[in-house]
Formats: C-alpha cells, sequence, structure tokens
C-alpha cells in the first residue's frame, strides 16, 4: 500500500511552469490594465537600447568619416581678424600665415611626412545654365597625398598648372552632379568662376561631410591662381593662406610635430611670451577624442532619462499589483482555505509583477531596436546594438518587476484567510 502524502504536499509542488501560466492568465484577464502597466517599462526599456544604438552609431560613423580623411593629420589655421565694429571674423580670416610658412614646416619639421597649403572661399560656379554657390579651394600639388583624397575622374592639377597660376579646376563630386549630372564625364568642359573660365581636370572622389563641411562640395585650383586671379590678398612676406594641413607617419607623431610647428612658426613671426599666437593648431585625434567624450556623456544623461522612466514604471506596476491584492481579496481568502501556502501566494503576484515586467521589457527591446534600425536608415549612420545593452534590458526590466512586486506579494500571502473570506 503506498504511503500516504502529509496533506501540504501538494500544495508545496507546484511547479515555476504552473506559477507563471496562473499568472499569466490573471494578466490577460485584465488587458487594458496589463497593457497600462507596461506602458512604463515599454517607454524606458525602448528609450536605453535606442539611444545606445544611435549613439554608437553616430560615433562610428564620424569616427570613419575622420579616419577616412586621416587620423594622422592636423590643420594649422591662421589667426581671426577683426572688423572695424569690433566683430571677430573666425579663425582663419587674418593673413598670419603664408605659403612659404608652410614650406618651411615642410622642410623643418622632422615629424612631418607631408604639407599642404590651402586658401578657400566661397564663390559662385557657373556652368551653362547652372549657378550654384560653392568653396573654392586654392591648394598646392600635395593636397591628395596629405588629405588621402584622389581624383576619381581625370587628374589633379600639375607642377606646370601651379607655376603658371593655369586657371584649371578639379571638381568635387557634389559640384560635378550639380552642374552636370551624375552621369556626366566633366573632363575638358570650361566653368566659370568670378566670370573668369576655369577648364575641368577631373571631379575627386566621394568623401561625405566632416564636422559640418561637405567634402563633396567645393572645387579645386591651384594656390597660385586662387591667390593671384580670385582672392589678390597677398602678404608683405608671400602668399597668404588660410592655413595648412600637416600629415605625421603615424598619429602618435602628432603631439611632437605640434610642438615642433609650434615652435617653428613663433620663431618665424617673431612671437614670444606672453604674446599669443597668431595660428591655431586643430589635431584631428584630439577632435575624434572630444567627440568621442561628448558623446558618451550625452548617451550617459539619456540613459539616466530612461532610467528615470523605468522607475516610474516600476511605481506603476506596484501600484497596480497593490490595487490587484485588494481586488482579489476573497479570491486570495479561497485560495488559503483549500490548503494554499503564503510562500505560494507571495511567489503567484511576484510572478504576475516580474511576467508584466519581463513581457513589457521584451516589447521595449523590441521597440528600441526598431527606432534605432529607422533612425540609422534615415540619417545614413552604422546600426549598432550591442548585447550588453539588450541583457541590460532585460535585466533591468527583471529587476524592476521583482522589486515592484514584493511589497504588494508579501501582502498578499499575509492576509488572514478567515477576514479574506468574509471580505466583499
Amino acid at each position: 500500500m503506498p504511503k500516504k502524502q502529509p496533506p501540504h504536499a501538494n500544495t508545496n509542488a507546484v511547479s515555476t511552469a504552473e506559477v507563471v501560466g496562473m499568472a499569466a492568465e490573471s494578466l490577460w484577464n485584465h488587458k487594458l490594465r496589463t497593457g497600462l502597466t507596461m506602458l512604463g517599462v515599454i517607454i524606458g526599456i525602448s528609450s536605453v537600447i535606442s539611444i545606445t544604438s544611435v549613439g554608437q552609431g553616430v560615433q562610428k560613423s564620424t569616427e570613419q568619416q575622420i579616419q577616412a580623411l586621416g587620423t594622422n593629420v592636423m590643420l594649422v589655421l591662421a589667426g581671426a581678424s577683426t572688423t572695424g565694429g569690433g566683430i571677430n571674423q573666425g579663425v582663419g580670416s587674418a593673413s598670419t600665415l603664408t605659403w612659404e610658412d608652410a614650406k618651411a614646416v615642410a622642410q623643418q619639421a622632422p615629424a612631418a611626412i607631408g604639407v599642404t597649403a590651402f586658401l578657400q572661399r566661397q564663390f559662385q560656379v557657373v556652368y551653362g545654365g547652372q549657378n550654384i554657390s560653392t568653396s573654392v579651394l586654392g591648394t598646392d600639388l600635395y593636397y591628395s597625398e596629405v588629405k588621402n583624397i584622389r581624383p576619381q575622374v581625370g587628374q589633379f592639377f600639375t607642377e606646370a598648372d601651379l607655376d603658371a597660376a593655369q586657371p584649371v579646376v578639379v571638381l568635387g563630386s557634389k559640384v560635378r552632379d550639380q552642374l552636370f549630372g551624375a552621369a556626366v564625364n566633366p573632363v575638358g568642359a570650361d566653368i566659370r568662376i568670378q566670370r573668369q573660365s576655369y577648364k575641368v581636370l577631373g571631379v575627386m572622389e566621394p568623401k561625405g561631410a566632416v564636422g559640418g563641411q561637405d567634402q563633396d562640395d567645393r572645387v579645386y585650383v591651384p594656390l597660385t591662381n586662387m591667390s593671384a586671379r580670385l582672392v589678390g590678398n597677398n602678404a608683405l612676406t608671400g602668399v597668404s593662406i588660410n592655413g595648412f594641413w600637416l600629415a605625421a607617419s603615424n598619429e602618435t607623431q602628432l603631439d611632437a610635430a605640434q610642438f615642433q610647428v609650434t615652435n617653428l612658426l613663433r620663431l618665424r613671426h617673431n612671437i614670444y611670451p606672453p604674446q599669443a599666437d597668431d595660428f591655431r593648431i586643430i589635431n584631428q585625434v584630439d577632435i575624434i577624442n572630444t567627440f568621442s567624450s561628448v558623446v558618451g556623456l550625452f548617451t550617459v544623461m539619456v540613459v539616466a532619462i530612461a532610467g528615470i522612466s523605468l522607475v516610474v514604471g516600476g511605481i506603476g506596476i506596484a501600484n497596480i499589483m497593490l490595487v490587484s491584492v485588494v481586488e482579489r481579496t476573497k479570491e486570495i481568502g479561497i485560495r488559503k482555505a483549500v490548503g494554499a501556502t503564503n510562500a505560494a501566494i507571495l511567489i503567484q503576484f511576484l510572478a504576475e509583477a516580474v511576467v508584466v515586467s519581463v513581457v513589457g521589457g521584451g516589447m521595449g527591446i523590441g521597440l528600441g531596436v526598431a527606432i534605432a534600425a529607422t533612425a540609422a536608415n534615415i540619417f545614413k549612420f552604422p546600426l549598432i546594438v550591442s548585447l550588453w545593452s539588450i541583457a541590460s534590458g532585460f535585466g533591468l526590466s527583471f529587476v524592476v518587476g521583482l522589486l515592484a512586486g514584493v511589497i504588494p506579494a508579501r501582502n498578499a500571502a499575509k492576509l488572514d484567510p478567515i477576514a479574506a473570506l468574509r471580505s466583499e
């Protein structure tokens, strides 16, 4: 004859699946209330996932764009000029740097493997019936190597073009598209800049926008031609420039190059302490690091705000569960009367809170990934959804549900069965 089980054995043998099933059934019977309870968790988790993904995607996109232009380069700009009214015209507007300064740096700075000078202005460029405003960049023969950008069609101008200040031009890809159309080869055509005719030698490969400047929305002319025929603002000591780019052998040499350039230009310009420099140096690696720090801080700030949404969601779950305990007092009394233990009641209500939170967290993760994918598609940056953000989303939703369910579940478990049965 089989051994008789104690009266309480069945109540303690309720499986996890049965508890979750009962919790899901109870929640399904109150769909609207359950949905509204989940909303706070969905908003919080989706915010964490989407903002983290967008921040990482934007950061990666910017790093790729800067690296495409070279992480081993730095920019040296002329000082800022001011108008008669004291308005600052911005860095690079003063005639404090010359082409001769750039040549001296190329020859005397050991850390520099390439230097290219430039003079830049905004002009109208005309071809046939097309008239656009674009950036015209006068530069030298070393621009392609230092800036890591080369002609996709045709060629760059030659030393003979530079020496003779020839009216020749190389177009950025966006300018080509606007003036001629993407399918047209413009090599050999004549365009007009400042009512002067320029022959097209080639079209540069696309590079995209970096730091708010579209690298494809510009045209290139010999620096000598730009200085003599388009600008005409030479300094007394040589050809005035807005600045020059310097390439080092690798990014670890940039600090040494910056030190050498600073000292050399101070000597050439007779600048001694405590006089201020009449030039400014911008390091590409510093730009990447600064941007990464800003994006990181912004992401942390928004994730913190999303965390507040999660706290609000947890409070909502706790509130609804407390109301549920009051509404189901008689049901709890009946279950206790037929043998349900305090532990079974506690687990039942904890399971309901966790199910609400975890399901809401899953929906939030799906919504967050969808938002991130949509943003990446619209704004054209890489879609990056890290595993840690998904794992943290699930973990947070579970913890929120567990914490929010503790007090209501404890209250339900402590109900006196006699008093519960008498309630209405």
